[in-house]
């Protein structure tokens, strides 16, 4: 039985970035999700994040790659460029840089025990909020957090939640990338994968959709083509993808994604002309 309040305010979907594994972008995810193309895996690539100086370009490791490539898109999407310096934003994650984590066990467990300053402040769970705001200077708030598997639902209900409070727009950033071995046979993941929305309460020319949630009971909703089910079912922040897929289709409708143990997020999705 879903619940009938709605949980936020409503808010319009002005942009969207996506970057995974065979899906290069938005348009190439909408593609794929419309039908109109093939799922063919290939790993993600993330482009160097050009935004940044180069110092700080050199220093960052592929989720803060992936995070910018997503939220950028988002960006151009809408039609802003990357000086929005005062754009609230939101990244989920539910593990944050497995490959820095590696790396650091990986020098606790040597003899010398020497870490990385750089490897160091990149391992904390908001680095790629940090780098954000160095590459576009935004001095807005920014929020980071993790929610296990329901990492993309809980980024979500925050962004609606403070679009609806500040009245103005607010980036959603979902990302995850894989763990290498050992930790890998701990928490494996099906690759890297990256969704970004910007979400803004007023209605404008372009939007894509309106988003509407709830809390919901009911399983959350499996994607018909088993290589898109793997890969939603296989990387927390491609949970989104049948939210996505309504969204690229234009349709009306009802996307149950995971968020608790017992609770899904259910969203109304409606296209806007």
């Amino acid at each position: 039985m879903i619940e009938r309040e709605t949980m936020t305010p409503g808010a319009y979907v002005r942009g969207i970035g996506v970057l995974g594994p065979g899906i290069a972008d938005w348009p190439s995810a909408a593609a794929l999700l419309k039908g109109e193309r093939p799922y063919a895996p290939a790993p993600t690539e993330a482009p160097p994040p050009a935004a940044l100086p180069a110092a700080e370009r050199r220093r960052t490791g592929a989720t803060v790659r992936l995070a910018l490539a997503a939220g950028l898109e988002a960006l151009a999407d809408a039609g802003l460029d990357a000086g929005a310096r005062a754009l609230a934003t939101v990244f989920a994650s539910s593990s944050g840089d497995g490959a820095i984590c590696h790396e650091i066990c990986s020098a606790l467990a040597s003899p010398e025990r020497q870490i990385s300053p750089t490897r160091f402040h990149n391992s904390v769970h908001n680095a790629a909020s940090g780098y954000w705001s160095i590459a576009l200077r935004d001095m807005a708030p920014s929020t980071a957090l993790s929610a296990y598997d329901g990492s993309f639902a809980a980024g979500l209900i925050e962004a609606l939640a403070q679009s609806g409070a500040s009245g103005a727009p607010v980036l959603l950033i979902a990302y995850d990338t894989d763990y290498p071995e050992p930790l890998r046979a701990k928490r494996p993941m099906a690759g890297s994968f990256a969704a970004a929305l910007l979400l803004d309460p007023r209605s404008s020319a372009g939007a894509h959709a309106r988003l509407e949630v709830r809390l919901a009971r009911d399983a959350a909703d499996p994607l018909p083509e088993a290589p898109l089910e793997a890969l939603r079912a296989g990387i927390p922040a491609a949970r989104s993808l049948p939210l996505l897929k309504l969204i690229s289709r234009r349709d009306s409708g009802c996307a149950l994604l995971d968020y608790l143990e017992d609770l899904r997020l259910a969203v109304n999705v409606s296209p806007c002309p």
